[in-house]
Formats: C-alpha cells, sequence, structure tokens
C-alpha cells in the first residue's frame, strides 16, 4: 500500500523567513538563491536585485525521509525546490504540486489558495501538510471534500519546523498505520 503523502511548504516551515533578521536560527546554514527578474530603476537602467536569503537546516531532510511519507513539494518554488532547496536538506529529486491558475489566487470563501488543488492531487490518498498559511476554513475545506485522513499542520514561520512538529507528523503516520493492520 502507498505511503500517505506529505506536502512540504518551503517558506515557513523548512525557511523560518521571519525569524530575526540578525540572526540565523541555531542548526541552520544560508543559502542565497539568485533572483533571475531584473527589474528597470527610475533611470531606465536594468538592476539585479539581491539575492534571497533562505535559511535551511540540512538535518530536516534525514528526519523528514525517516517519517513514514512520501515527501512532495506544496510550494511557490515548485521544481525549483528540487534545484535549491533539496540538495541543501539532502533530499532526492521530489514530486512537485503544480498550482496552475490558482497560484497566489485569492479566493472568495477564504479557503487557501493552495487547499483544492492538493486535495485533488492527493485523490483521497491520506496526506499531512505542513505550512504556515492554513486556517480552520482550510480544515473545514479538507474534511468536506477529500475523502481520506488529512491532517493539516501550522508552523511557525519564524521558529521552522521543530522537534515537536516532527513528532506529530510522525504519530500522524503511526495512526495511519496502525488503522491499516487492525482494520
Amino acid at each position: 500500500m502507498n505511503r500517505p503523502l506529505l506536502f512540504l511548504d518551503v517558506d515557513g516551515p523548512l525557511n523560518p523567513y521571519a525569524a530575526k533578521p540578525e540572526r540565523r536560527p541555531d542548526g541552520y546554514t544560508t543559502l542565497r538563491v539568485p533572483r533571475n527578474d531584473a527589474h528597470q530603476d527610475d533611470g531606465g537602467l536594468s538592476s539585479r536585485r539581491r539575492p534571497l536569503r533562505v535559511w535551511l537546516n540540512p538535518e530536516h531532510g534525514r528526519i523528514l525521509l525517516q517519517l513514514g511519507f512520501e515527501l512532495c513539494w506544496a510550494t511557490t518554488w515548485m521544481d525549483d525546490a528540487n534545484r535549491w532547496i533539496a540538495p541543501v536538506l539532502g533530499l532526492p529529486k521530489l514530486p512537485f504540486v503544480g498550482f496552475g491558475d490558482a497560484l497566489l489566487q485569492e479566493r472568495p470563501d477564504g479557503v487557501h489558495w493552495k487547499t483544492g488543488t492538493l486535495v485533488d492531487y492527493a485523490g483521497g490518498r491520506p496526506f499531512a501538510w505542513v505550512d504556515d498559511e492554513q486556517s480552520e476554513l482550510d480544515q473545514s475545506y479538507v474534511t468536506t471534500h477529500h475523502q481520506g485522513p488529512g491532517l493539516l499542520h501550522h508552523v511557525n514561520p519564524r521558529f521552522g519546523l521543530r522537534e515537536s512538529d516532527f513528532h506529530t507528523l510522525a504519530d500522524f503516520a503511526q495512526s495511519l498505520e496502525t488503522s491499516r493492520t487492525t482494520g
């Protein structure tokens, strides 16, 4: 039987972007990702913006691989997460969710723009989703529209994934395994 999916957002859970900007969190390394979007200044000269600063904890990849999930990127980084994020974390190339027209589009019902696409991608398969932007509306949507178990786990973007978050994910995966063997 297939392992449950673990949808991974980058900014917030893996990159604690809201941490104090002058102090990299313990255990994290700094990655500078070039921005390809040149822009014109007021004088009409083309200039490049400063690289994006990303903090990553290389230990997180090993831990994620041991949780019992099939990992999948669920981030605006999409396949770029395989280029920039996965190597630092020691992760293999992972599948990613392509959000298509839903990308960054605010919904009138208040449900996060990722939620419907993730439910569709899961196709009834159990999943956990780590992100820093979910709400009760997203949980209600998953409960109503998803046929299998779904854990929406909020991660504080000031701290990123912590030991307690990994325990929550491992417990969820274990509960699915237990229900499979006893059911």
